[in-house]
């Protein structure tokens, strides 16, 4: 849902596919007894950087193999309905956060559709120039912001 040259502010991060294959379906790790999936960075953390980059929010999902077909696009679509973008590295970063106590964010700048691969219409060239656009009004935005003052 976020277009092409978009930014988006995740207010959650998940693993979308770190589980189980099963007969009925995947089941995530959490289902099988183990770990966690989502984290959720600081509500008024999004909130402020979102306002700043005039950004999308919503659930940026870490994949550990890029979505290439229409087919695993859709399967990720019905298991995360507020997914807006997708990404390698986010839950990585968020678990690191989490075990050292410390807030996270994840930003990414949108330069091509989840689903089949079609270099054609990438835009990776906007996808950079709205982020450096938005770092430039991100870091005013957070200066205020304390992270022991807003949870």
């Amino acid at each position: 849902d976020a277009p092409v040259g978009s930014l988006v502010v995740a207010d959650a991060i998940t693993a979308a596919d770190l589980g189980a294959e099963t007969a009925d379906g995947f089941l995530p790790v959490t289902e099988l007894g183990f770990g966690t999936v989502t984290h959720r960075p600081p509500e008024s953390a999004v909130r402020v950087a979102a306002e700043a980059l005039g950004a999308h929010t919503g659930t940026v999902l870490t994949v550990s193999t890029v979505t290439g077909t229409a087919a695993r696009a859709a399967a990720l679509r019905s298991r995360h309905p507020g997914a807006l973008a997708e990404g390698m590295e986010g839950f990585g970063v968020a678990e690191a956060a989490a075990a050292h106590g410390v807030p996270v964010l994840e930003i990414r700048a949108v330069s091509n559709p989840v689903g089949p691969r079609d270099r054609a219409a990438w835009r990776i060239g906007d996808a950079l120039a709205a982020l450096t656009e938005g770092f430039g009004k991100l870091a005013p935005a957070l200066e205020s912001w304390n992270p022991h003052d807003h949870q």
